[in-house]
């Protein structure tokens, strides 16, 4: 790229970051994501680099997000609230360790205070002699919006600082913190938009944004913004050495701080903690998008000083992005093992979460009203952990007027039978239980790791045993020959004997295992783990009233009717008695009965440190217990975790006993010697 080339990039990117500032940080209503953002910003930053000459006075590069917005006062901040150097990857952390050594002299004793990065809104809170003057966003980093009475709304802001134990309050004191949603809250508030008419958010950081911004403070107060202090500017009236010093300050003066900020000793465990808090993101009650990484020393910080928009002694460390902008090419239907048919969007392919996506769920026609959703839109999808990608928001600034309505069909995609939606359902469904998609479905389910788990049975090989005849149900899996194996393409002699010998050792399943396979409606593996414990046998479960069945704990009426409905039907009972007859003999672990936790109910809630939300159940369920996701009445313990969310409060008012993790621990052992 020549000069000309080069200074016609800058200006098209400043214009271009200009734009997105404006969509994010005034409209609340962004074009691209966080990812694309980024790239954009680091290629000006970069071209500017080559180019020292070139005026930047007025680029993005030298100031954060965007100018105030006009209906609000202007607040000019003490210290500027400059905005981090990006790094994404371990390698980028390791350089950033490196960098600041050459900066400062080797020195072995570099610690570090390590955060989760609340993907939120940045405020300034100004206490003078103890109490909230003024509260402003960030602005453009030197000059943000007084929404002092708006952050008032925030119960868990202290408006009266806590004087603590030892040293008074600061005369005065800028104290920086994140405004939040949890993800729980900005579905609600979604929903009853959606109601109403109005558009959705697209994402938690803008509902907060949207909700910190509003002219009349009692709407803000009917939203449950949360805050987290991570901070000070400037400081009159205290001294401090540290970053931490000033965190446990915070603490004491009664702000509330993130539990999960850690002292790194070296950039080593810098690296282990962003490891863990990615490991931990999706339990986490609110959205985080990276860490941040500071030199703990305070002097040290003033020694490395600042570098265009950013310190040199701070860095955020962003993770792979759980959103991003495409386009949808087409709209298919897919059909479930229940008949239901899902709407799903073929997409211009894009990388969400660290892995390219082609396809996401739009869910129902419902939801591809209330969305708005044609072919051909420009649309934020997003993907969290394992759950497959959905599509958030059409970005209709985006279209062109060439975008498709679509209409969901009439007639089952694969069989052509009639489809029906039911009352009170958002769901269309194929009504011909012999229809094909939902054969391959249900076979994929039965032999899925949670079901049978009978390995080297994937979907092309489910797909191929269905189209050459050798099975029509999950029962003809067990009549599967060598022979007819080798009669498939790409089976070799041994690839044969070991799928033959993978089912045969299937045949005597965990009965919760063999229940969940079976795909019976509305019957998760948490419903197979309670008509195991309560029936301890199929043929229990078979024999079983409706009624029996909704006496059983968690298992309501809309459950109990579809397991009963299941055993009643003659084309399931016929694959059963296909099943005893190739074998298969489900096994019943009988739960001891004489602990001391036997009966006991037990509810977990926020992350665990020495192992993981499943082992804590799977100790439960070994000792007669039994582990539910929601507080009531019947629960005998909850066991609070780190960052616990709000069923600890619940808990709290039905006088559950609380546990924490080592609480939790004792009470096992004590169970176990019983």
């Amino acid at each position: 790229m020549d000069r000309s080339q080069a200074l016609k990039r800058i200006h098209e990117l400043r214009d271009l970051i200009e734009h997105h500032n404006l969509r994010y940080y005034q409209l609340d209503d962004p074009e691209i994501s966080d990812q694309e953002y980024d790239g954009l910003l680091r290629e000006l930053t970069e071209l500017e680099e080559r180019h020292p000459d070139v005026d930047r006075t007025a680029s993005p590069t030298q100031r954060v997000g965007a100018a105030p917005l006009e209906k609000f006062r202007s607040v000019t901040h003490l210290t500027p609230m400059l905005s981090l150097a990006n790094a994404f990857s371990e390698e980028e952390v390791t350089e950033f360790d490196e960098r600041l050594r050459r900066l400062i002299g080797d020195r072995t004793d570099l610690d570090f205070v390590a955060e989760p990065k609340i993907d939120g809104v940045a405020v300034n809170l100004v206490y003078a002699n103890g109490l909230l003057a003024v509260g402003s966003t960030r602005g453009d980093g030197f000059t943000g919006e007084d929404v002092t009475q708006n952050l008032r709304t925030i119960r868990t802001l202290p408006l009266k600082m806590t004087p603590r134990t030892r040293g008074g309050l600061p005369a005065r004191i800028e104290i920086r913190g994140e405004v939040y949603l949890e993800k729980e809250a900005f579905r609600r508030l979604n929903e009853r938009r959606i109601a109403q008419g109005e558009n959705a958010f697209a994402n938690p950081r803008n509902a907060a944004a949207g909700s910190l911004r509003q002219l009349d403070p009692r709407i803000t107060a009917r939203r449950p913004l949360g805050i987290f202090c991570y901070g000070a500017g400037t400081v009159e009236g205290a001294h401090f050495g540290t970053h931490w010093d000033i965190l446990e300050a915070l603490r004491d003066w009664g702000f509330p701080t993130n539990p999960n900020i850690r002292l790194a000793r070296s950039i080593e465990d810098c690296i282990a903690y962003r490891r863990h808090i990615e490991s931990i993101r999706e339990r986490l009650p609110y959205e985080i998008d990276g860490i941040v990484l500071k030199v703990n020393s305070l002097s040290l910080q003033d020694q490395l000083g600042m570098v265009s928009r950013s310190p040199r002694w701070a860095v955020a460390v962003k993770f792979a992005p759980t959103q991003a902008t495409t386009v949808i090419e087409d709209i298919i239907v897919g059909i479930g093992r229940t008949g239901v048919l899902t709407p799903v969007a073929v997409m211009k392919p894009v990388q969400v979460g660290g892995v390219t996506v082609t396809h996401a769920t739009l869910h129902n026609e419902d939801e591809i009203l209330k969305k708005g959703v044609h072919v051909g839109d420009t649309v934020i999808v997003q993907r969290a952990g394992d759950v497959i990608p959905e599509v958030v928001k059409v970005i209709e600034s985006k279209r062109t007027g060439r975008e498709k309505p679509f209409r969901m069909p009439d007639r089952c995609p694969f069989c052509d039978s009639p489809v029906v939606r039911p009352e009170g359902e958002a769901a269309r469904r194929c009504v011909n239980p012999d229809c094909g998609a939902q054969l391959r479905e249900r076979i994929k389910h039965f032999v899925s790791r949670n079901g049978m788990d009978i390995e080297g049975i994937g979907d092309k090989i489910v797909n191929r045993l269905l189209e050459s005849g050798i099975i029509r149900d999950a029962a003809d899996l067990y009549r599967i020959t060598k022979e007819q194996l080798l009669e498939l393409e790409r089976f070799a002699d041994k690839s044969a004997e070991n799928l033959v010998a993978a089912i045969a050792g299937s045949k005597r399943p965990p009965l919760e295992r063999f229940l969940f396979a079976l795909g019976i409606r509305h019957a998760g593996d948490y419903v197979a783990k309670i008509l195991t414990k309560r029936f301890g046998s199929i043929g229990a479960i078979e024999a079983a009233s409706q009624e029996e069945l909704k006496a059983v704990e968690g298992i309501g009426p809309t459950i109990a009717e579809s397991i009963f409905a299941f055993f009643h039907e003659p084309h399931n009972l016929a694959v059963l008695r296909k099943l005893e007859q190739a074998g298969v003999r489900p096994v019943s672990e009988q739960k001891p009965t004489s602990s001391a936790l036997a009966g006991k109910t037990f509810v977990f809630t926020g992350g665990l440190r020495g192992f993981s939300r499943e082992k804590a159940k799977d100790m439960v369920e070994s000792l007669g217990g039994s582990a539910t996701s929601s507080v009531s009445k019947k629960t005998d313990y909850v066991v609070a975790g780190e960052d616990p969310g709000s069923k600890i409060e619940k808990a709290k008012s039905l006088g559950v006993t609380i546990l924490d993790e080592d609480g939790f621990l004792t009470l096992i052992r004590e169970a176990e010697g019983s």
